[in-house]
């Protein structure tokens, strides 16, 4: 039978599963971020536009996503993702690693899918929300999921489309 005699800890008692689940859960934190946040292999918008701009990018997040639109806010993460794919395309080498960010962002300018873009960019786009410390993904009054970044890929494609013409 487990031990489950509180532990004080100032006004606080903590039987010794708590204070187990809490350890589990530091030493998991400690962990991340001596593997540099588990950010090694993750692709970021900021290795292709700069870490200043990217700052930018996730003060404006942080910003407008708790309280914004979602119809509005996707077509702020398109016109990121269009800026960044202009900046990865001028700045394009001849040798450049076909997996890297940069080129799947020049790619993600070439489908007319919005999944192909998912496919090619949504990790960074992920990296992006986290590290704005902000949810792309949300649910309806009525039990909908729906995603911010869904819709922006839906706008990505059709950036420069005019439906008018």
């Amino acid at each position: 039978m487990q031990d489950l005699t509180p532990f004080t800890l100032g006004p606080f008692y903590l039987r010794p599963d708590v204070v187990s689940q809490v350890a589990q859960a530091l030493c998991y934190e400690i962990k991340e971020a001596e593997t540099n946040g588990g950010k090694e292999n993750e692709p970021q918008l900021g290795d292709v536009v700069g870490e200043d701009i990217y700052a930018v990018w996730v003060r404006m997040l942080q910003e407008l996503v708790p309280s914004g639109r979602t119809h509005r806010l996707s077509v702020v993460l398109a016109g990121i993702l269009q800026y960044a794919a202009s900046v990865a395309e001028s700045n394009q080498e001849e040798d450049e690693d076909d997996s890297s960010l940069a080129s799947s962002l020049i790619q993600a300018t070439e489908v007319g899918d919005p999944s192909e873009v998912e496919e090619l960019i949504h990790d960074a786009v992920v990296q992006l929300f986290k590290d704005a410390k902000v949810q792309f993904e949300r649910t309806s009054a009525r039990g909908t999921r729906y995603s911010i970044a869904e819709e922006a890929y839906a706008e990505f494609i059709h950036w420069y489309d005019m439906p008018w013409e």
